[in-house]
């Protein structure tokens, strides 16, 4: 089984060891490299070619916002997942719009860590559950009078219903009740929404309805 290769990027050698120790008890995860700052994050990505990096913002010298810039205008394919104790959210908004793939609390539990590794490895964006909401709001706040008339004529007026009760954070079985309509059909429609919106999971999908102020 190929595992997924991890590089640390922190300042603080206590906390590169302890999740290197966390992310290797892990069967399907291996940590390659570490690095102290920024400038070695960014050398260290192109020598070894990790899966995934855990980058903290607040490094000496090159930070972890100038690391994440370089890296994605080297390689856009690199996959970054901030782990940081920045609970603002323009933090967020930030490192998202520069491209990184994930942001973690460090005083989040191991378990959401490693699951934040697994889906970004896999292609999806994974936001710190209780850091969703910033998102929402920050969105919400930019982009409420946006109006998008050449998006809503792309889904039908099923599919922006069950989009704002995605964008709500409800589940398919939840949808479902909502609606009165079978699991199976709330399936079809998300499936069918990320296709025409070209988005691979719920966090995105629910980012472009708020983005665009989509409302059925």
């Amino acid at each position: 089984m190929n595992k997924i290769k991890v590089l640390i990027a922190d300042d603080h050698v206590m906390v590169r060891q302890g999740l290197a120790q966390i992310l290797e008890l892990e069967n399907d995860i291996t940590v390659i490299s570490q690095a102290s700052n920024g400038e070695d994050a960014v050398k260290l990505a192109l020598e070894r070619k990790p899966d995934v990096i855990l980058m903290d913002i607040n490094m000496p010298g090159t930070n972890g916002l100038q690391a994440i810039k370089e890296l994605k205008q080297k390689n856009s394919a690199f996959k970054i997942i901030v782990l940081t104790i920045h609970q603002d959210r323009e933090y967020l908004i930030k490192t998202i719009q520069m491209g990184a793939e994930g942001y973690v609390l460090k005083d989040a539990e191991p378990s959401v860590l490693i699951d934040a590794i697994r889906n970004v490895y896999n292609g999806q964006t994974y936001i710190q559950p209780n850091m969703t909401t910033e998102l929402v709001k920050e969105f919400n706040r930019v982009t409420l009078r946006e109006k998008n008339s050449y998006v809503k004529n792309k889904l039908t007026s099923r599919e922006i219903e069950v989009l704002d009760l995605i964008a709500e954070g409800m589940i398919n079985k939840e949808i479902a009740k909502h609606l009165y309509i079978s699991e199976k059909t709330v399936k079809n429609h998300v499936s069918n929404i990320f296709k025409k919106l070209n988005v691979s999971d719920r966090t995105q999908a629910a980012i472009y309805a708020l983005k665009h102020n989509l409302k059925s």
